[in-house]
């Protein structure tokens, strides 16, 4: 049985929403803790999961862990669905207030950015990650005051930096971030690879798929 969020929509509003001929609509949807917990809580305790820090986490855990993210004015959680179905967890910060600050210079226009793609059920779509790459490059781009996204995966998170690799960061080296232990939150110190992606001069258009015969 699936999460019930898969089936059930939050009431918020989405942020963007993009319709691909051949493929579905994108939908990014601010995370709704209570509605999404339940299908977020099924992501994060899978082993494949290991580098977002939650696996033991309860539904209840999770769940306060994005009402604190909710609460929130420089870090944002978004829900990514291919028309209803969740696809991916799309959060973005301000780095000036997060630990990366300690790691590298931040420049005006820097905006963090996390990925975790949903895990594959059923037969591949044909082009979703090429799809999805474009719609989550328009997301981050889609202020023109953003200049520069940067992310910092996990050093061992191979397939984290594969993907890094597919939207067109540039890594810029390995970094410790540190740890940091508050009455609210606890993250352990981590080993990652600082890598930014420079504002494209043209954001990839939305194209159509094109299906085989």
């Amino acid at each position: 049985m699936r999460p019930e969020s898969t089936v059930l929509l939050s009431p918020r509003a989405d942020v963007l929403t993009e319709t691909v001929e051949g493929f579905g609509t994108v939908r990014f949807t601010p995370v709704d803790p209570v509605a999404d917990s339940a299908v977020l809580h099924s992501w994060v305790v899978e082993e494949r999961a290991q580098f977002w820090g939650m696996n033991g986490a309860s539904r209840e855990l999770v769940q306060e862990i994005y009402e604190d993210v909710d609460r929130r004015d420089t870090h944002h959680a978004f829900m990514v669905r291919l028309d209803d179905e969740p696809v991916a967890l799309f959060q973005t910060y301000e780095p000036t207030e997060d630990r990366v600050s300690d790691c590298y210079a931040v420049q005006e226009g820097d905006i963090g950015v996390h990925l975790m793609l949903a895990p594959v059920t059923g037969r591949p779509r044909p082009g979703f990650s090429r799809t999805l790459v474009g719609s989550l490059i328009r997301f981050a781009f889609r202020d023109p005051a953003v200049l520069r996204a940067v992310a910092e995966p996990d050093a061992s998170n191979d397939k984290a930096l594969a993907l890094l690799n597919r939207l067109g960061f540039v890594r810029q080296g390995e970094i410790t971030l540190p740890e940091i232990d508050l009455p609210e939150i606890y993250l352990p110190a981590k080993r990652a690879v600082l890598a930014f992606l420079d504002r494209p001069a043209v954001l990839p258009p939305a194209v159509a798929i094109v299906r085989p015969s």
